[in-house]
């Protein structure tokens, strides 16, 4: 499968197998599952994830991990402009030559930033307004809370990840893969699945599917406490799963009874286990906590 080639008025080509080994190679980039490098190789794909991220033109995209340009070529050709955070100094210096070559007239759309992804904590304007990545596995859930909790500007999310990180995000309460991860993207808005992605689509090929999975950012509960007391309640929820609640938060409120009163000024049932709370209920537990108790 060879790059597309140009007609009138088209976006910029896409890569294919054929030009993603070719760049690796020009650049002597070697796949490395440390930093979960795995590139798209189909065309079709890069369209679906566009597809799917429902840009406008006047959008400004944040990708993490661009790798060889796959994605970011798709992006370039639907939003405003594209902000591009890599962390391996090679492929964040090649990146806006692969542009050049397969999309001259969006060079100036582009943005790169040399950086590991967990470290920013701000962006060069103008603020990104999409977060749209093929997200890499090892790390994929603490880059999506980083960046939600650190750009607000961040509206809508479409993110590729591991299916069975897929599963936890979007995960409800009482389902049994909801934890920590599905409580702390309920927070931020309104998270679902969006499609499966075969693993045959990347090289190398994953020994997993992927998932992607979109978010709309929505406020987060009103009146309660607020995100760090929130979400130090679910983590402790959740760091032991089998016990009730007026165990698993006794470290946190004090004791076990401190932990049932603050429990039941916010309605919750002490013998209530993590995994069946919302994030609506972890934020009143939270504020409770905070709460002088009679």
């Amino acid at each position: 499968m060879n790059a597309e080639k140009p007609s009138p008025a088209a976006g910029p080509r896409l890569l294919g197998p054929a030009e993603v080994r070719s760049l690796a190679h020009r650049y002597g980039v070697r796949p490395t599952r440390q930093r979960g490098q795995n590139f798209v190789i189909d065309a079709n794909t890069v369209r679906r994830i566009v597809a799917a991220a429902d840009l406008q033109p006047d959008d400004v995209v944040l990708e993490v991990g661009p790798g060889l340009g796959s994605l970011t070529l798709g992006l370039l050709g639907a939003a405003t402009s594209v902000t591009a955070v890599e962390v391996d100094p090679v492929l964040a210096a090649a990146l806006p030559a692969t542009v050049e070559e397969f999309a001259p007239d969006r060079v100036d759309r582009l943005r790169v930033v040399a950086a590991d992804a967990l470290d920013l904590t701000d962006l060069p304007r103008p603020a990104p307004t999409a977060l749209v990545a093929n997200l890499p596995y090892n790390v994929a859930v603490p880059v999506l809370l980083h960046l939600l909790s650190n750009l607000p500007s961040l509206d809508r999310v479409l993110v590729m990840v591991q299916r069975e990180v897929a599963d936890r995000l979007v995960a409800p309460p009482g389902s049994r893969v909801y934890g920590v991860p599905s409580a702390k993207a309920a927070w931020y808005g309104d998270v679902r699945r969006v499609g499966l992605i075969g693993r045959q689509v990347f090289w190398p090929a994953p020994r997993v599917d992927s998932g992607l999975v979109a978010m709309r950012r929505r406020p987060p509960p009103a009146g309660h406490a607020d995100r760090e007391a929130t979400f130090a309640v679910v983590d402790a929820a959740f760091s032991q799963r089998r016990k009730m609640l007026r165990s698993a938060l006794a470290d946190l409120a004090g004791s076990p009874a401190a932990a049932e009163r603050a429990l039941q000024t916010a309605g919750v049932d002490p013998r209530a286990r993590g995994e069946q709370l919302s994030i609506e209920d972890f934020a009143r537990v939270a504020k409770a906590l905070r709460e002088p108790q009679g």
